[in-house]
């Protein structure tokens, strides 16, 4: 059990001054490691480091901060095994896929904003008056006050942290008190990579107090959150106080539109994999599976089969397919999602329960797959953010989109089809911050990630993202040395 400190403030590994608190291991309940939290005065003290730090890094040479983050990518990587297994411990995901997935993509994600910290686009210099050069600089926007959920702890600390550090920032990262362990261990990383000590500081606490002091901060420049809906609106609403810029990722429904054309191999597949990854914990996940009446009975038979054989059990043996969910008190959220779609009508064809035996001290949920769900009912509007997929047919393709865009989310979804007309159609009019097309899940670090709708906004990953934590400034330089501007005859006469 690590006792270090949940808190990494000024490049030390501390204590906070908050409560007791433990990291519990979802698949056994039994603690992984214990601290105290951050409290206010330990928000205030990682500002005023980060407000110190800034200046000097956010004045380096692009290159020199790209070589920096070169050197994180090459630690990340040295230590890969490390990173996974303590993923595994907080989260309770499969080994399988903290070590193939998120680790991985943390790497790859951290080499590829090395690469882009050297390319700021703007617009060329030029001459749009004929007395001025005009040009475009793109500057950090200060601190960055991040908070990030505990979902996918490492991956998206580092979805936070990377694109803010390559512009120049420096940031203040709050991740969840249920799962800070990989974020403390990336800023160690970090301080070792030659990234100087205050631009990258973790405090570790809860929303209602250490969050929200972390948004209101006066010298915190921007926030960028990701959560829950309602949080995310609480947190807009803390920042709009203080005028700061706001980037948001938050929940998704995601459609998944099954055409009659569809490969049904490909979609079954696709079905189980895009609900089921990280147990459903993921706001992309297929959560939705609207399907065309003629293939309804067959998707439902072959996602009901090969739900059956996912495997459940420790998140360490690389054989299990599916670990717990992050604890008692989601799974019973969960569970209760899916018992008020039974108390509306809805057939649970598979799953539904929590599985007993050698389980029953972990928080696991059965793959499930619901039937009979109607727009109306709240398993389909609600997130659930568990293992259940719920399947609703329709019949012409105006009513797959009508369908697909009947929530308020917009984060992601998914088309099946094999008409590349019908497939642009469907992107082109499913309300969604991503489309797949006969695919759903993949992301590339190149390509952005982010919502539209009640999903937030503002994107993840790709250039797109190195933009949002920048100012644009716009330089206009004088070319005539005149004391007397042609413009000036605007505001003094000519006999002046």
């Amino acid at each position: 059990m690590d006792q270090a400190g949940h808190q990494w403030i000024g490049g030390a590994r501390r204590s906070g001054r908050g409560a007791f608190d433990e990291v519990l291991d979802p698949a056994t309940g039994k603690v992984v490691s214990a601290g105290r939290l951050a409290d206010v005065n330990d928000v205030d003290e990682a500002v005023a480091v980060a407000v110190k730090a800034q200046p000097d890094w956010g004045g380096r040479a692009p290159g020199e901060r790209s070589a920096a983050m070169h050197r994180l990518a090459a630690e990340l990587d040295g230590m890969a095994d490390e990173l996974a297994r303590t993923e595994t411990s907080q989260t309770g995901k499969p080994l399988r896929l903290s070590s193939e997935f998120d680790v991985p993509g943390t790497v790859d994600n951290t080499s590829f904003f090395a690469g882009a910290a050297r390319l700021l686009s703007g617009s060329a210099s030029a001459e749009y008056s004929p007395d001025h050069t005009s040009a475009i600089r793109r500057e950090p926007v200060g601190v960055v006050g991040s908070i990030a959920p505990w979902n996918y702890p490492l991956q998206m600390a580092a979805w936070k942290v990377l694109p803010a550090i390559a512009a120049g920032n420096a940031v203040v990262l709050k991740p969840s008190e249920l799962t800070p362990l990989t974020a403390l261990l990336m800023a160690e990383a970090a301080q070792r990579a030659g990234i100087p000590d205050g631009v990258v500081n973790v405090v570790t606490g809860r929303g209602p107090d250490v969050g929200e002091r972390l948004v209101s901060h006066p010298a915190v420049a921007m926030v960028s959150f990701t959560g829950s809906s309602t949080v995310g609106r609480r947190v807009m609403a803390l920042a709009a106080a203080g005028a700061k810029r706001v980037h948001l990722e938050l929940g998704g429904k995601a459609p998944f539109v099954v055409h009659s054309d569809a490969d049904l191999e490909a979609a079954v597949n696709g079905a189980v994999a895009a609900a089921l990854i990280n147990t459903g914990q993921d706001c992309t996940a297929a959560a939705r599976a609207i399907v065309h009446r003629s293939l309804l009975e067959a998707f439902v038979s072959g996602v009901a089969d090969l739900m059956a054989g996912v495997r459940l059990g420790d998140p360490y043996d690389l054989a299990t397919d599916q670990g717990p969910l992050i604890s008692m008190a989601h799974r019973e959220r969960v569970a209760a999602h899916v018992d008020r779609a039974r108390g509306q009508g809805a057939v649970v064809v598979r799953g539904g329960r929590a599985p007993g035996g050698d389980l029953a001290d972990g928080s696991y949920y059965e793959p499930t797959l619901v039937r009979e769900v109607t727009p109306g009912m709240d398993i389909w509007r609600d997130e659930v953010f568990g293992p259940v997929l719920t399947v609703t047919p329709f019949d012409t393709d105006d009513d797959a989109i009508t369908l697909a865009n009947d929530t308020p989310y917009g984060l992601a979804a998914s088309v099946w089809t094999q008409d590349v007309g019908r497939a642009h159609r469907a992107t082109r009019q499913i309300q969604a911050g991503c489309v797949w097309v006969n695919d759903h899940i993949p992301i590339v670090s190149e390509m952005p990630h982010g919502g539209v709708k009640a999903s937030g906004f503002g994107k993840d990953m790709s250039s797109y993202s190195l933009e949002e934590y920048t100012t644009v400034k716009h330089v206009m330089t004088d070319l005539t040395g005149v004391a007397r501007k042609s413009w000036h005859r605007t505001v003094f006469s000519s006999d002046t």
